[in-house]
């Protein structure tokens, strides 16, 4: 199996109403991505300064499921949203 995380980091305009339409952006996905095996979404609440502020831990049960992940149209779109509302992002992919 494997794993997916990704932090994000939203810009301040509109910050609490577009981490959750990510939310729910993503949380969707699992009806439309076959190769998305399961998928966590959580809002941090973690005042701390180098805090993120979403979290998404998601499995595959192969790099081929999430290389399927990466492109796949519905997940496209989330990105081109995520990108027009983050700062920045982080990524650690593994094998569980």
């Amino acid at each position: 199996m494997v794993k997916h995380i990704v932090l994000f980091k939203f810009k301040d305009e509109n910050k609490e109403e577009n981490i959750q339409t990510v939310k729910e952006m993503l949380e969707a996905l699992l009806d439309s991505v076959p190769t998305l095996k399961e998928m966590e979404v959580g809002v941090n609440f973690s005042k701390k300064e180098r805090a993120m502020d979403l979290s998404l831990i998601s499995s595959f049960d192969d790099i081929s499921g999430l290389e399927e992940y990466a492109t796949h149209p519905e997940h496209i779109k989330v990105l081109e949203f995520i990108k027009k509302v983050t700062i920045e992002t982080k990524v650690s992919d593994y094998y569980i």
